[in-house]
């Protein structure tokens, strides 16, 4: 346990950022699942649509820091490439 004040307020900052991404990256990994989901049942029209929230969410997660930018790229790419091939 730190015993410095400014230690023990970046463990509660660090505490409470990876609760945020946590939940970033929760939505963001419900709405790939959605996508998913849609394209295994060959729903064309609600996957483009909620490609287009998947897309969102993980632009969200990438901005704000819970994944790598390379990392979001490729999975909107992947996304893409899925609902395209419908």
């Amino acid at each position: 346990m730190p015993n410095i004040k400014s230690a023990k307020k970046r463990v509660r900052l660090n505490m409470d950022a990876r609760q945020l991404n946590a939940a970033f990256k929760s939505d963001m990994r419900t709405a790939v699942k959605r996508v998913d989901t849609l394209v295994s049942k060959n729903d064309t029209e609600n996957a483009k649509d909620a490609l287009q929230t998947a897309v969102k969410k993980i632009d969200k997660a990438v901005k704000r820091g819970a994944l790598h930018k390379n990392n979001g790229n490729r999975k909107k790419s992947r996304l893409a490439k899925e609902v395209n091939a419908l």
